[in-house]
C-alpha cells in the first residue's frame, strides 16, 4: 500500500531542530571528481586514443546522465536522507499535547517541539530553555528536578509529578492556585555512528486530572462519613460469612471500638442470634441476587440482644461467583414491643418460604409483582437480568402467546373464584424453559396492595421429558412404517435384479439390449439402497458385527473420504493411543462415517475443514457429560467435526428424522443421518450432535467398548475367491410372491440343483410328503400367510432335525432369529439378493452338510 501523502503545512513546526543533516554533498563531490577526471584522461592521452572509442566512451556518459537524471525526477534516487519517513516522524513529535525536548546528556538541545514554547518561559529571547531551567525557579520542585537531570545523565528513565504555586513561570498571575506538571525523562539510541546518547524531556501539565481526582476522592471521603453516621447500621461479609465492614452506627449499637474492628475478625454468627446467621447464608448459598426484608435479632458484644429489620442483599462478581454481601440495618427497638415468640415465627416462616419448592409470588390489583421467594427468583430470573422484577406487571415474564390466559386468571381471582385453572406457560425471551402457574385470591394479606397469590411450578424437565417420549414414539411408529416398505419393495426388487440377472446370462456386453439391462439392474440397485437405509433407520437391517480397531479401519476409508470431499475441504484425522476395540458391523460403520462425511461437505461449499478423532471415554467421564439417555459406561468416542454454517436448534431437532433435508429439491433422500441414527442404535451405540450457527457442527457416536475374550482377536476382510456354483442337490423352495419364487427357482435349476415350489408353509408340507422328505436343503421366505417360515421349520424338524434350512427376508436377521429356538440351526439370505447371492449361498450352506 502506498503511504499516505504528508501535508507538513498542517503540523506546527519544531522552535528547534538541530539535528545532524544527512547530506548528500560527498555523492555529488565525487561524480564531479569522476568526470574532471575522465577529462584530464582524454586530455592527456588523446593523440593515443582512437576517435571512435571516445565517441562511444562519451556517449555511454551521455546515456548515463540522461538516466540518472530520470531517475531523480521520478524520486529513485535521492542526495538528502530527509525523506516521507522523517518528515513523518518530526510531524508527530510536533503534535504531541505535551512540550518534548531532546538535549545530550549535559543538557545541550537538539530538538524542541512547538507545545513546549507554550510553557511561561519555555522560551528566553526566542531561545528555548532547558527543563532544570524551566523550573529552576520553583523551589517546590527543586529536589524532583535535581533528581531527573541525574538520571538523565545517567541515561535512567524517571518521571516526577510537580506541585506548583501559580504555575510554572507565574503562569496563573500571581495566584495562589496550585499547578501539576508531570516531566520525565528517558534516553535515546545514538543517531548515525559516533553519534552521542540523547535524552528526551516531556513535559505535560495535568491541573485539570489532578483537580478531578482530588474532587472525586472528597466526594468519596463524603460518602464514607455520611454511610458511617447515618442513622442506621451497615454491614458486608463475604461468602464464608466473615464480616467484611461495619459502619460506625452499627458497632456503637453491638458494643464494638470501630478503631479496633479488624476485617473478618467478626463472623455472622457472633452478630447474629439463633437461626439468623443460617438463614442469611442460605439466601446466599442459593446463588440468588435479591434483597430480602428480614427481622431478626442481633447480639451485642456483652450478651445482650435488640431486634432490626435486615435489608440484605447479594452481589456477584463478573466471573460469576457470590461476593460479598451487603446489609442495611434498621433498628426496631422504638414502639417494636413484639414478642420473641413473634420474632421467632416470622424467622421461621421466612425460611419456610423461601425453602418451598414452589415459586411464590404476590401480585397487586394491576398484576404487578409486590413480594417474592427464592425459588421465583431462581425461576423468572434465570437470564441474570440487573433489572429487579419487583413490581414489573407479571404478564410481561410471560412469553406473548400464554399472556390471554394467565389475565384471565388474574381475572377470576380478583373476582374471588374459587377454581381457576392453571396455566401453562412459557417464558419471554426463553421458549424453552416452561412453568405451570396456580393463580388465588388473597384477602387480609398483610400488605393492603397484595391481592393475588401465585405459584409457580418449573416444568421444563418434565417438557424435555415429555417431548423426548413424543418423539422416540414418532421415530418407531416411522421406523415401523419405514420397515414395512422397505419389506414389500425388497420382494419387488428381488424379482426386478433376479430377472435382470437372468437376462444378462443371454446377452453378451456387445449386444445392443445389454447396455439397457444394465441400466435396470444399477437402477434396482440403487433401489436396494434406498430400502436399505429405510431398514437401517427402523433398526430391521442385517448386521455382520465383528471385532474392530476403529481407527485402522478408519485410516483406511481416507482415500475414499478424500475424493468425496474434494480439493477446496482439508480432512484430518487424529486418534488417541490405545483406542479399545469395539463389536460393529465394518461395511455399515464406513456408511455412518461417509455418510457424515458428506453432510460436512456439503455444509461447506466454499471451502473449509473436517476433523475425524477418536478416543477412549471411560464410565467416569460418561457420567459427566449432559447427553439424555446415554448411561455411564466405557465407550469409544468418534467425532466428525467441519467448520460449515452450523444449525439452528431447531434444525437440529428433525436431522435424524426420515426424509427430512435442508437441501435443495432433487439433491437429498433425506435418509442420511436417520440411516446413521440406525445403525448406531442397532450398534448399541448413541449419536449426539452440536452445532453453532456461522461455526460448525460435531456430530459424536459413543460406540460401547468390546472386551474381547480368549481367542477373540479383531478380523480383516477375507479375499473373495471364484469358485465353483454348480450343484445337483434337491431343494426345496417356499416363497409367497409368484414372481421371486419364479426367479429364484429358474436361478437354482440354472446351476443344476433339482428345485421343488411351494407358495405356502401348508403346500410345503404338502410337498415333502410326496417327497418322503428325501430333500437337502429347504428355502423358506419368513412372512408368509398361513404358517409362516418359522412355524415351518417347526413342523419340519420333527422329521428332519439335521435338514439345513435357509430363511429369505427383507428383515434383519436379528428379529427372524427371535422368531427361532436356539438350538435350530439355520442360514439366512436378505432381500433383496441377486442370482449370484443365492447360488453363493445354496453352495456354501451345502458345502457344510457335505462337511458334517
Amino acid at each position: 500500500m502506498a503511504p499516505l501523502p504528508l501535508d507538513e503545512d498542517n503540523y506546527p513546526t519544531p522552535l528547534v531542530s538541530r539535528g545532524r543533516p544527512v547530506s548528500g554533498l560527498w555523492r555529488v563531490v565525487a561524480l564531479a571528481a569522476f568526470f574532471i577526471a575522465v577529462a584530464v584522461l582524454i586530455a592527456t592521452l588523446g593523440d593515443e586514443i582512437p576517435a571512435d572509442l571516445i565517441l562511444v566512451f562519451l556517449g555511454l556518459l551521455a546515456v548515463v546522465g540522461v538516466f540518472c537524471l530520470f531517475a531523480i525526477a521520478a524520486g529513485l534516487f535521492r542526495f538528502s536522507a530527509s525523506d516521507d519517513t522523517r518528515t513523518l516522524s518530526r510531524a508527530v513529535v510536533d503534535s504531541l499535547p505535551f512540550g518534548a525536548l531532546v538535549t545530550d546528556r549535559f543538557g545541550k538541545i537538539s530538538y524542541v517541539n512547538a507545545h513546549y514554547g507554550e510553557f511561561p518561559g519555555g522560551v528566553t529571547d526566542g531561545v528555548p530553555v532547558s527543563v532544570p531551567r524551566l523550573f529552576a525557579g520553583e523551589p517546590e520542585a527543586a529536589e524532583a528536578i535535581y533528581r531527573l537531570a541525574r538520571a538523565a545523565r545517567d541515561g535512567r528513565p524517571a518521571m516526577e509529578d510537580l506541585r506548583i504555586i501559580g504555575g510554572v513561570g507565574g503562569s496563573a498571575g500571581g495566584s495562589s492556585k496550585p499547578f501539576w506538571y508531570r516531566v520525565a525523562v528517558r534516553a535515546l539510541p545514538s543517531i548515525g555512528e559516533g553519534g552521542k546518547p540523547l535524552v528526551l524531556w516531556t513535559v505535560e501539565d495535568i491541573t485539570r486530572d489532578r483537580e478531578r481526582q482530588d474532587h472525586a476522592f472528597v466526594e468519596l471521603q463524603r460518602a464514607i462519613d455520611y454511610l458511617d453516621h447515618a442513622p442506621a447500621g451497615f454491614f458486608s461479609a463475604d461468602a464464608q460469612g466473615r464480616v467484611q465492614y461495619l459502619n460506625s452506627t452499627l458497632a456503637d449499637w453491638l458494643g464494638y471500638d470501630l478503631a479496633e474492628f479488624e476485617s473478618s475478625a467478626i463472623r455472622l454468627e457472633d452478630i447474629v442470634r439463633g437461626d439468623g446467621a443460617s438463614l442469611l447464608m442460605r439466601g446466599r448459598a442459593d446463588g440468588e441476587i435479591r434483597t430480602e426484608i428480614i427481622d431478626i435479632d442481633l447480639v451485642r458484644r456483652n450478651g445482650t440482644s435488640f431486634p432490626v429489620r435486615l435489608m440484605h442483599r447479594a452481589a456477584r462478581l463478573a466471573d460469576g461467583e457470590l461476593g460479598e454481601t451487603r446489609t442495611l440495618v434498621l433498628d426496631r427497638r422504638q414502639g417494636a414491643d413484639k414478642e420473641e415468640a413473634l420474632r421467632a415465627s416470622e424467622v421461621r416462616f421466612s425460611r419456610f418460604f423461601n425453602d418451598t419448592p414452589f415459586a411464590i409470588a404476590t401480585l397487586d390489583q394491576a398484576g404487578r409483582i409486590v413480594r417474592t421467594n427464592a425459588p421465583f427468583s431462581r425461576i423468572f430470573d434465570w437470564h441474570g437480568n440487573d433489572k429487579s422484577i419487583d413490581m414489573q406487571p407479571m404478564v410481561q415474564l410471560l412469553a406473548e402467546t400464554n399472556r390471554e390466559a394467565f389475565e384471565k386468571g388474574l381475572s377470576a381471582a380478583l373476582a374471588s373464584r374459587s377454581e381457576i385453572d392453571p396455566v401453562d406457560a412459557t417464558l419471554a425471551g426463553a421458549s424453552d424453559h416452561a412453568v405451570r402457574l396456580y393463580i388465588s385470591g388473597s384477602e387480609g394479606g398483610e400488605g393492603a396492595d397484595e391481592r393475588i397469590n401465585v405459584y409457580a411450578l418449573d416444568m421444563t424437565e418434565q417438557r424435555k421429558l415429555e417431548a423426548q417420549f413424543a418423539q422416540g414414539q414418532k421415530m418407531q411408529a416411522v421406523g415401523q412404517l419405514a420397515g414395512g416398505v422397505a419389506h414389500d419393495f425388497n420382494n419387488v426388487l428381488t424379482a426386478i435384479i433376479g430377472f435382470t440377472d437372468l437376462l444378462l446370462l443371454k446377452h453378451k456386453p456387445g449386444d445392443p439390449s445389454f447396455a439397457d439391462l444394465m441400466s435396470i439392474k444399477n437402477s434396482a440397485n440403487r433401489a436396494a439402497g434406498l430400502t436399505r437405509q429405510l431398514l437401517a433407520f427402523s433398526r430391521r437391517q442385517t448386521l455382520r458385527p465383528q471385532v474392530l480397531e476403529v481407527p485402522g479401519h478408519l485410516d483406511d476409508l481416507t482415500v475414499l473420504l478424500k475424493r468425496l470431499i474434494g480439493e477446496q475441504i482439508t480432512l484430518g484425522v487424529e486418534h488417541a493411543a490405545n483406542v479399545w476395540p469395539v463389536k460393529a458391523d465394518l461395511v455399515q460403520l464406513e456408511q455412518v462415517v461417509v455418510n457424515l462425511v458428506v453432510n460436512a461437505r456439503d455444509a461447506m461449499p466454499n471451502g473449509g475443514s473436517i476433523s475425524i478423532r477418536t478416543r477412549n471415554v471411560t464410565e467416569q467421564e460418561a457420567a459427566g457429560f449432559t447427553y439424555r439417555g446415554m448411561p455411564p459406561a466405557d465407550y469409544v468416542l468418534i467425532e466428525v467435526e467441519d467448520a460449515g454454517t452450523g444449525m439452528p436448534a431447531e434444525i437440529m431437532e428433525k436431522i435424524f428424522e426420515p426424509f427430512f433435508s435442508t437441501k435443495e429439491l432433487g439433491k437429498g433422500t433425506g435418509l442420511g443421518l436417520s440411516t446413521v441414527y440406525g445403525i448406531v442404535k442397532q450398534s448399541s451405540g448413541f449419536i449426539y450432535v452440536d452445532s453453532v450457527v456461522g461455526k460448525g457442527t460435531t456430530f459424536r457416536i459413543f460406540l460401547p467398548r468390546h472386551v474381547p475374550t480368549e481367542g477373540e482377536a479383531p478380523v480383516k476382510q477375507a479375499v473373495a475367491q471364484v469358485k465353483d456354483l454348480t450343484g445337483h442337490e434337491r431343494i426345496l423352495l417356499v416363497e409367497d410372491e409368484d414372481s421371486v419364487r419364479a426367479f429364484s427357482a429358474r436361478a437354482l435349476r440354472t446351476t443344476g440343483y433339482e428345485v421343488f415350489e411351494a407358495d405356502s408353509g401348508d403346500e410345503a408340507l404338502d410337498v415333502l410328503e410326496e417327497l418322503d422328505y428325501q430333500i437337502d436343503l429347504m428355502i423358506s421366505d419368513v412372512v408368509m400367510p398361513e404358517m409362516d417360515g418359522p412355524t415351518l421349520l417347526n413342523h419340519v424338524r420333527e422329521r428332519m432335525p439335521t435338514l439345513k434350512v435357509i430363511f429369505v427376508s427383507g428383515y434383519a436377521e436379528e428379529s427372524v432369529r427371535q422368531d427361532i429356538a436356539d438350538n435350530q440351526s439355520v442360514e439366512f439370505l436378505p432381500k433383496p439378493y441377486s442370482l449370484d447371492q443365492i447360488n453363493s449361498k445354496v453352495k456354501d450352506v451345502l458345502g457344510k452338510v457335505d462337511k458334517e
